[in-house]
């Protein structure tokens, strides 16, 4: 009897999604699984919203930004009977397999899937903010993160014409990882993350001495954790005479033609997830750390904090943007 394999997209849509369907269908099928999707993610399963997967669903979507099985938050599958209404619309159609890609809520709902109804499923790490435990870069993230790039070049623009300080908001959820990497690679002049303390008063004696020294404008980056660009603006105001302004870069930082490299990614996570599937592996994310691919327990991910190297990046950053 045939294996059937199903995929969904969780959570927030990233740049190389599409990509990462195409390969887990693609190559799914070259091992022998009947290849299944799933729309609207877990509220998609629950729903019983799976269809059968040919060549024509994911032929030309490889460079499209989103994700073409659509995705759907679903309060409903933090619910045990819920979960197994949404189990038993896999196993009716004898589908035992299953690649999840999504963030950290998406795991959760995969391994909660593993454990209490035996579905044999791997995770793929799709998130823009680049902050699940287990793999050093997230599909989407260096696509945002180019995205924030072109952004700052042109608001620099204006910026420097106007000699004005602008503080641009980025998205990350909790993590910092785009504001610093975008802080770093876009030259920025400041920076505000949740991982650090970020007191007004060290970021207003920053700008000040800038200015000292003959610089015409300032932008700082500040993710979204820390709290919301247009109160830290006002804040601001009150320690520097320089003119400001915010700008909230928002959900256009989500979309987009994914980068070769989300592309790349994806596209060996996709063959690697059928790989371990294909081996009677289960129950694991995939990650890529120090340019190879890893695996790791999907509880693993769920359960803790990614450690990275933030605190020396910070510091770089600052010592940067003198």
């Amino acid at each position: 009897m045939q294996k059937k394999l199903a995929i969904l997209t969780s959570g927030g849509d990233a740049p190389g999604m599409n990509a990462a369907i195409r390969a887990v269908a693609k190559i799914g099928a070259s091992s022998g699984f009947e290849i299944y999707g799933i729309k609207r993610g877990y509220l998609g399963m629950l729903n019983d919203e799976i269809f059968l997967i040919n060549d024509s669903h994911v032929s030309g979507i490889i460079d499209k930004g989103g994700t073409v099985l659509l995705t759907a938050r679903c309060e409903e599958f933090k619910q045990e009977k819920f979960r197994a209404i949404a189990a038993n619309n896999l196993k009716k159609r004898g589908i035992e397999y299953l690649v999840v890609i999504g963030g950290d809520g998406s795991y959760r709902g995969a391994n909660l899937l593993y454990k209490e109804h035996g579905i044999n499923v791997i995770g793929i790490p799709g998130t823009i903010d680049n902050d699940i435990c287990g793999t050093d870069f997230t599909l989407g993230f260096d696509t945002c993160l180019n995205t924030i790039l072109d952004a700052m070049s042109k608001i620099r623009d204006t910026a420097t014409s106007h000699e004005r300080t602008i503080l641009i908001e980025v998205m990350g959820r909790r993590a910092g990882d785009l504001a610093l990497h975008a802080c770093i690679a876009g030259g920025g002049d400041g920076i505000m993350i949740p991982e650090m303390d970020n007191p007004i008063e060290m970021l207003a004696l920053q700008i000040k001495a800038r200015r000292k020294t003959g610089k015409l404008h300032d932008i700082v980056l500040v993710a979204e954790g820390v709290g919301h660009v247009l109160e830290i603006e006002r804040e601001l105001k009150d320690k520097i005479n320089t003119e400001i302004r915010s700008v909230v870069l928002g959900h256009v930082q989500r979309g987009g033609t994914p980068s070769g490299f989300d592309r790349v990614l994806a596209t060996k996570m996709g063959a690697k997830a059928v790989e371990l599937l294909a081996n009677g592996e289960s129950g694991l994310m995939i990650g890529i750390e120090k340019n190879e691919l890893v695996t790791h327990p999907l509880e693993f991910a769920c359960s803790l904090e990614k450690a990275s190297s933030i605190k020396k990046d910070y510091e770089l950053a600052l010592l940067l943007a003198k």
